[in-house]
């Protein structure tokens, strides 16, 4: 659900232009952008259930009531776990923009490439090394 929230907004693709450098200035503020948004967007979401929470803190006589609010409230803060987690990856993120390392594999340091970062603006590995991981993944687990 948390990672949905990278695409809950909707940017226009990033059109590069012939001969420009990959991770151009201009390409890392449109990432910029859109990771500062969602950020935004995750905090936002975040607040609002915190202060949901409280007004709706209600005793319920009825056990079964006070189950499914109990229940309900399990889920909310689980999502909220969720997007707690994506916040801190967006910061690290952001951090790997100001510190020129975005857009390039942390296995093998090719192009992660632009499609790729614009479905998950979060991804730290090129798409080769992410289907190699998840294959051993898949081995170890059976």
């Amino acid at each position: 659900m948390a990672e949905a929230l990278l695409h809950k907004q909707h940017f226009t693709p990033y059109e590069p232009k012939a001969g420009e450098e990959y991770m151009s200035n201009k390409q890392l503020a449109h990432f910029r952008k859109i990771l500062e948004t969602v950020k935004k967007d995750l905090s936002e979401d975040i607040d609002r259930t915190v202060h949901t929470m409280q007004d709706e803190a209600t005793v319920f006589a009825d056990p079964n009531d006070r189950a499914s609010q109990e229940t309900d409230i399990a889920i909310e803060l689980r999502n909220r776990d969720r997007e707690r987690k994506l916040i801190k990856k967006i910061e690290e993120t952001l951090t790997r923009i100001d510190e020129g390392d975005y857009g390039f594999c942390d296995k093998c340091g090719v192009e992660i490439g632009i499609k790729r970062l614009e479905a998950r603006p979060t991804a730290t590995l090129c798409i080769d090394c992410k289907t190699l991981d998840e294959l051993k993944e898949k081995q170890m687990a059976k």
